[in-house]
């Protein structure tokens, strides 16, 4: 059982740390060159930065856990609450890369309902974190956010402020070299406590909760809560889900049920979840779980539905899959994940 867990762990940390180390990137690039007026201009408060931010999200190809860090430079730049839970909503249940599984192994259907879902849901959550009154109200007693570079009206008294201006700008290599090694360094640091958490949680699950244990639940609304339940603290992303639902439906369960699994398990892990309470509070926090819950459950029993009204069998086509990530690729991300983790050896790298 030992050997069973540690082989798990591995298995999913591979899975994870490509797009992990993606996301850090993309995170650290907006951390530099990104200024922090034009975010907040277009996610900030209102509903249209709730619809932007899923829509800029979807395509994405980062997976529940690549998304952690964008998401969280997005918010302490001036992204709102409920822009941010979009986001984190859209982007780890779908992209380019997971619609093109899902059309090679799932056929067209599923590729044009998934993506279809995926906004609506995250606009759907977005929606429910608006309602929480309390963005508004932080809003107004901090309108200028917590970022060192917002605007002020009132000029800087001190060349000291880090929005000093310089006498020479940083070149592009200069500035896309500070984004990098804020990503490497603070923003992993930040991090990489609920990642590990999360890793773990998955693990447990994987190890200790069966697929036949998920099918002798069949279909409907009681085997989708079951889904859902068990979706929230596992790690599994938007691309390595659809052959596992695959294997569910091969197996006899609904599609609107994989669906379900579909959404609900890249957009929720404990590791997203401790980062949204870390980030926007526990109101958000509940009101992201409801959205991402309702709306899979809702859009499950309207593609079974759907399928049933138009005698469609998903089964029939369906194929079989491949490896996303080349394994050296991914032990190679996992390895520099951990030196990266680990201070001293991430000082060690830095220097070389």
């Amino acid at each position: 059982m030992l050997n069973q867990l540690i082989d798990n762990f591995i298995l999913l940390t591979n899975d994870a740390s490509p797009w992990l180390l993606l996301g850090l990137i993309i995170a650290g690039l907006m951390h530099a060159w990104l200024p922090s007026n034009l975010l907040k201009k277009h996610l900030g408060k209102g509903k249209s930065a709730i619809v932007k931010a899923a829509f800029i999200g979807a395509p994405l190809p980062l997976c529940s856990c690549g998304v952690i860090p964008v998401a969280t430079e997005l918010k302490r730049n001036g992204a709102s609450d409920s822009a941010t839970s979009s986001f984190l909503v859209a982007t780890p249940e779908t992209g380019v890369d997971s619609i093109t599984v899902s059309y090679a192994m799932l056929g067209p259907l599923f590729a044009i309902y998934r993506p279809i879902a995926a906004v609506s849901s995250a606009i759907i959550t977005g929606f429910l974190v608006l309602t929480d009154n309390g963005e508004f109200k932080k809003a107004k007693e901090d309108p200028e956010s917590s970022s060192c570079c917002a605007s002020n009206s009132a000029p800087a008294p001190k060349k000291t402020s880090c929005c000093s201006a310089n006498p020479t700008p940083p070149s592009a290599i200069e500035k896309t070299l500070s984004g990098v090694k804020y990503a490497a360094t603070k923003l992993i640091d930040d991090l990489i406590v609920w990642l590990m958490i999360g890793l773990c949680f998955a693990t447990l699950i994987k190890t200790f909760v069966p697929e036949s244990f998920l099918l002798s639940y069949g279909s409907g609304l009681p085997a989708m809560l079951l889904i859902i339940a068990i979706s929230i603290p596992m790690y599994i992303c938007a691309t390595a889900s659809t052959p596992i639902a695959a294997g569910f439906i091969l197996a006899g369960i609904s599609p609107g049920t994989a669906l379900v699994f579909m959404m609900a398990g890249p957009a929720t892990n404990i590791s997203t979840l401790g980062v949204i309470k870390k980030e926007m509070g526990k109101g958000v926090l509940m009101r992201y779980l409801v959205g991402v819950a309702v709306s899979a459950i809702l859009f499950g029993l309207g593609l079974d539905s759907l399928l049933a009204w138009q005698n469609i069998n998903i089964a029939e086509q369906m194929s079989h899959s491949h490896e996303v990530v080349s394994p050296w690729l991914a032990y190679s991300c996992s390895i520099l994940l951990a030196v990266l983790a680990i201070r001293p050896l991430r000082k060690l790298l830095l220097k070389a």
